[in-house]
């Protein structure tokens, strides 16, 4: 994808915007923190203004004269959505919970038009599940990129990747992808990437996904979903999440719109570390494997730079040792923590076979690379130096 920091309809360029989204009125409100609305009810003087509120917000509309109750319209809610928005160059952004909040009302709106769905792994292991599940009432089917053509149905109505893909960083085509669905909406999940590094919707993405608890709030201390794209697609969203009760909660829409200014310097600097670590745990001699779209040999290594405008701050290496191995690595590791998520200013290095992928069934653990020597390193903004040390000390047990 040909990339600028220019995007298009709103400011000129993408930190600009990161920094002043969602505080267009600040002047205006004579504030200069995001205001925060706790409120759970809201008064209604006037019952038919209330009453046509009501009915606008069910409906799926973005706003009303009236928000009623905080389930159906929050002001601060609406207002992170919009600075989300503007990052990713879309008409709209409707929040959630959190991240498997928001895939399930995608899902949920999709399953009014038809029951098939189309997904390429691998994926996030919670999203797997629940695709797999049925819950939601649609019927998965698992298929490589280049399939997506010849497995459309009549009744298809999304197809799923994530690029990268979690955990194996596996780099998906998606002007591709949304050339062989046709008409068919494509759902991207672009949480490892950011809108920093790579905006689908401007490649044909009908919906963008990110599990906003990882980079968008980048701090450790925020649960959230969200999902961008045009109005036509986002209204369904709004009316499953009313009826759902997914909405996010005004405290965590404050706190992840705090971090939308420095997220641009905390993905650069991240991005930074991750190459360097990337490169020297391929040296090692306890790695088997370096997955990382920035190694020569990744996955469709050559959409950095295109689709991509770097190869992002996540890797993943494969340890000699299996499973024992990988276990010794988390627990002599003293400045990198051990535990899932992702995207946060410190690094945190996790085992997807035993954690976020251990409800993929095994053979589908097998079949996309999640081995049990596998750990995903998210990488912060420490020193490289500090970083590479714990990962050698830590190596040495392997």
């Amino acid at each position: 994808m040909p990339r600028s920091d220019r995007i298009e309809g709103a400011m000129p360029r993408f930190q600009t915007t990161a920094v002043h989204a969602g505080r267009e009125d600040f002047v205006e409100l004579c504030v200069h923190a995001p205001p925060l609305d706790l409120s759970t009810t809201y008064p209604v003087p006037d019952l038919d203004v209330g009453s046509a509120s009501f009915d606008a917000l069910v409906a799926g509309q973005a706003s009303a004269p009236n928000p009623i109750y905080a389930r159906l319209h929050n002001p601060t809610v609406a207002r992170t959505e919009g600075a989300i928005a503007a990052l990713e160059g879309t008409q709209a952004c409707v929040a959630f919970a959190s991240g498997m909040a928001a895939l399930t009302a995608v899902l949920l709106a999709r399953a009014q038009h038809g029951r098939h769905v189309l997904v390429v792994r691998p994926l996030y292991g919670t999203s797997d599940h629940l695709l797999a599940s049925g819950l939601c009432g649609l019927e998965a089917e698992f298929v490589q990129a280049d399939q997506i053509a010849a497995r459309r149905r009549p009744d298809t109505v999304l197809v799923v990747i994530e690029t990268p893909a979690n955990p194996t960083l596996a780099l998906v085509d998606i002007r591709a992808v949304v050339e062989a669905a046709g008409d068919v909406p494509v759902l991207v999940d672009s949480t490892f990437a950011t809108p920093v590094l790579q905006r689908p919707a401007a490649l044909g993405a009908t919906y963008v996904l990110h599990s906003a608890t990882k980079f968008l709030g980048g701090h450790g201390d925020v649960i959230a979903g969200v999902v961008c794209c045009d109005e036509a697609h986002a209204a369904p969203l709004r009316t499953v999440r009313a009826a759902t009760g997914a909405l996010l909660h005004p405290l965590a829409a404050y706190l992840l719109h705090r971090g939308l200014p420095t997220l641009k310097l905390r993905v650069e600097a991240a991005q930074a570390n991750a190459q360097v670590l990337a490169e020297r745990l391929a040296r090692h001699p306890a790695v088997a494997r370096v997955h990382y779209p920035g190694l020569p040999g990744a996955v469709n290594g050559h959409l950095v730079g295109s689709q991509m405008a770097g190869p992002g701050t996540l890797l993943a290496f494969d340890v000699h040792g299996g499973h024992d191995a990988a276990a010794a690595v988390m627990k002599r590791v003293q400045l990198i923590t051990p535990a899932v998520s992702l995207g946060s200013v410190d690094s945190l290095i996790q085992h997807p076979a035993g954690l976020t992928h251990r409800v993929v069934e095994e053979a589908v653990k097998a079949a996309t690379g999640i081995t049990p020597g596998l750990l995903r390193l998210s990488v912060g903004i420490e020193d490289v130096e500090d970083l590479w040390q714990d990962l050698t000390q830590a190596l040495a047990s392997s």
